[in-house]
């Protein structure tokens, strides 16, 4: 477990990580990771065992300060902790987050703060990790956002290819291009998606009609077990339901499987 130790006092500058590009490639080393946590020992604890694992590492405090931070580099990975001090809670910050910036974040919550894991879900969490809680397991959690991350890269990067048709997937009122990663309703409008949301439409409509346990859906889209209390999908599903269901309390697209898990029923054909 993340057991505090006594540390000596150092002055780390939030602002002192230079800018440099990304690609789709990167190792731990490239990786910058933001730590916004307002008790300095985690914070100081974060911080040495990723930077001595090889991750690039800066440190907030409160809103102003990681905002401070981001305006002079955009980091890979943002560890935001829920009980932030002032006007900005960690859930507000991690709003703010999504609806600006398309990076990965893990929400860190305590230990029976189990709406606040599921709020942070909801606003657009990629992950979440609830204190006290070993590195390892940290490290692991920041490596598989990574990888969903990366997937998203390295597809923009490859040319588009000639249209068949096959990559625009029709979900009721919504169009899901497998290629752009995108969805768009009715009108044309993006519905914005988080790397784990598109993971999951994906992976229903590559197997429609087929009945899949949460298990399934974990491993396919976050190389992780199930844990039976991990309710990390069933509030994407819900969050899914809201984007592309006409009645999310009446769902027909992503069904239940009573027992089982969730299903994918298409209720058009793919179109052009």
């Amino acid at each position: 477990m993340l057991a505090k130790q006594p540390l000596a006092p150092q002055n780390r500058d939030v602002h002192s990580m230079a800018i440099k590009p990304k690609d789709c490639s990167m190792i731990a080393g490239d990786i910058n990771v933001l730590i916004v946590d307002d008790d300095p020992d985690i914070r100081e604890m974060l911080h040495d065992y990723l930077q001595d694992n090889g991750f690039q590492v800066t440190l907030a405090i409160d809103a102003d300060s990681m905002r401070n931070s981001i305006e002079n580099q955009v980091p890979d990975v943002v560890l935001m902790d829920v009980g932030l001090p002032g006007n900005e809670d960690g859930l507000s910050l991690t709003r703010y987050l999504r609806e600006r910036l398309d990076i990965g974040v893990i929400v860190i919550s305590g230990a029976g703060d189990t709406v606040d894991r599921i709020v942070g879900l909801e606003v657009g969490a990629d992950d979440y990790i609830a204190k006290p809680f070993d590195p390892r397991e940290l490290k692991a959690r920041i490596k598989s956002v990574i990888r969903r991350y990366q997937r998203i890269a390295a597809s923009s990067l490859k040319p588009e290819p000639q249209s068949t048709g096959d990559e625009i997937i029709q979900l009721g009122n919504s169009r899901l291009n497998l290629v752009t990663r995108q969805l768009h309703n009715h009108h044309g409008e993006e519905i914005p998606l988080t790397a784990m949301e598109f993971d999951l439409l994906k992976t229903f409509v590559e197997r429609p009609k087929r009945p899949m346990t949460r298990d399934q859906l974990l491993n396919i889209t976050q190389n992780r077990d199930w844990d039976p209390f991990d309710r990390s999908i069933d509030i994407r599903i819900t969050r899914l339901r809201r984007k592309i269901e006409s009645d999310p309390n009446k769902p027909q697209l992503i069904r239940t499987v009573r027992g089982i898990g969730y299903m994918y029923v298409p209720l058009a054909v793919t179109v052009s």
